[in-house]
């Protein structure tokens, strides 16, 4: 035990408690991720199609929210901790509305709240964590925030499976989800002070985001975290039924869903393990470059993908490259991208900068499912060679980041 601590980065004590407060939120949300769409359709009764037109409103309502919770971040009257309070107190609400849900009026009004809230969560959170961390420590400090994330929705999912299991009560899960946010907002109340400086200079709402739009390091930033957002939605939405419906096996075509099962657990723990350890191992690089690699990591995975569905033999194997890749990539990119952010953003606009930084996200959830909904509409042979498309965008970026790593490089970033 002695060692493990040793080993973990000394951070603000107040980040560690942020950490563990993710923690549990994230573990409340792994209960209500994979298994409301099922209870909300089977035992509600509500038509398949307005599930997914209310659980797409909470993405919608997550632009304002992250739009909001930048605007609040840098307000000198509002603040991270308040953004962050607000945030989970909006979440509990919406799991009140969701585990109350018997029409579609409640379920939309349950989706919005939920998106809302977690769309004020995170510029707030980041900003809160780069406040308390200096230029060295955010590479490991983003990398334990997003393992904080992946380890609690993984336990998340896994503990609300066994709870269905056992009692079949899918209303309980949404009844733990808003308890696990009342638990976070206690956390954030009592041992989180605001971390925004009282001496940072404020900017007009409008003045402060015309002022981020305005400048051309953020937008250059934008269009390529824009393509590698894309990049994770598209795996995530697309590479499932890629796997199932096109890869040619001996006795079958597709993977069966226990195989896939075992590829994405293996996708998602090797994530978790090599989080932090990548992170410190890549420490001396720029963040420009980091990206970079993550880059050229995503298009050897998009190569792996397309080896799975056109190779002869060993496709189980090639499965596994591709999706080990693909977790290294994202391992690379995640806390670089936001760190990156936090580097050449000035401290007054830090929430509005990382705010900018999470719409990205929005955007490729929209981009990436869309795409890969077509590619997967399509002839075998173009499905395959879409994979091939996806590796050759790579170069786009790889153009792009070099672009912004000269950029940064002459003004000491």
């Amino acid at each position: 035990m002695n060692n493990l601590l040793r080993w973990l980065p000394p951070l603000d004590h107040r980040v560690w408690i942020l950490i563990a407060g993710r923690l549990l939120s994230q573990l409340g949300s792994g209960f209500t991720l994979f298994y409301a769409p099922i209870f909300f359709v089977q035992q509600v009764g509500l038509p398949a199609t307005l599930v997914g037109v209310g659980i797409g409103s909470g993405s919608l309502a997550g632009v304002l929210g992250r739009i909001l919770g930048g605007t609040f971040s840098d307000s000198p009257r509002v603040g991270r901790r308040y953004t962050l309070l607000l945030s989970a107190a909006v979440s509990a609400l919406a799991d009140l509305f969701l585990a109350l849900t018997h029409d579609f009026s409640t379920f939309l009004m349950g989706n919005l709240l939920m998106g809302f809230g977690i769309g004020l969560y995170w510029p707030a959170t980041e900003a809160t964590v780069a406040d308390l961390t200096t230029l060295d420590e955010r590479n490991e400090a983003f990398a334990l925030t997003r393992l904080a994330d992946s380890l609690g929705l993984g336990l998340g999912v896994v503990l609300g499976g066994a709870l269905i299991a056992a009692t079949g009560a899918y209303r309980a899960l949404f009844v733990i989800d808003g308890i696990s946010f009342l638990i976070f907002f206690g956390i954030v109340y009592g041992a989180i002070a605001e971390t925004r400086n009282p001496a940072t200079p404020s900017h007009r709402v409008l003045q402060g985001w015309a002022l981020a739009l305005g400048d051309r390091t953020l937008l250059i930033y934008v269009t390529v975290n824009i393509l590698m957002t894309t990049y994770l939605a598209h795996v995530n939405s697309t590479l499932p039924l890629y796997f199932s419906k096109f890869v040619p096996l001996a006795n079958a075509t597709g993977f069966s869903s226990s195989a896939l099962s075992l590829l994405f657990s293996w996708h998602v723990v090797l994530a978790a393990l090599t989080q932090l350890p990548v992170a410190r191992a890549l420490k001396g690089y720029r963040r420009t470059q980091l990206l970079m690699l993550s880059s050229l990591l995503w298009g050897v995975s998009f190569v792996l993908v397309w080896v799975t569905g056109v190779a002869p033999m060993g496709h189980l194997v090639w499965a596994v490259a591709a999706l080990g890749m693909m977790a290294i990539a994202t391992v690379v990119y995640m806390p670089a991208a936001s760190a990156l952010v936090v580097d050449f953003a000035p401290e007054s606009l830090r929430g509005v900068y990382l705010s900018i930084n999470s719409l990205c996200w929005a955007v490729g959830y929209f981009v990436g499912p869309v795409v890969g909904g077509w590619t997967m509409d399509q002839s075998s042979a173009i499905a395959h060679r879409s994979w091939l498309g996806w590796a050759a965008s790579v170069l786009i970026s790889l153009v792009i980041l070099r672009h912004l790593d000269r950029r940064l490089s002459r003004t000491s970033i």
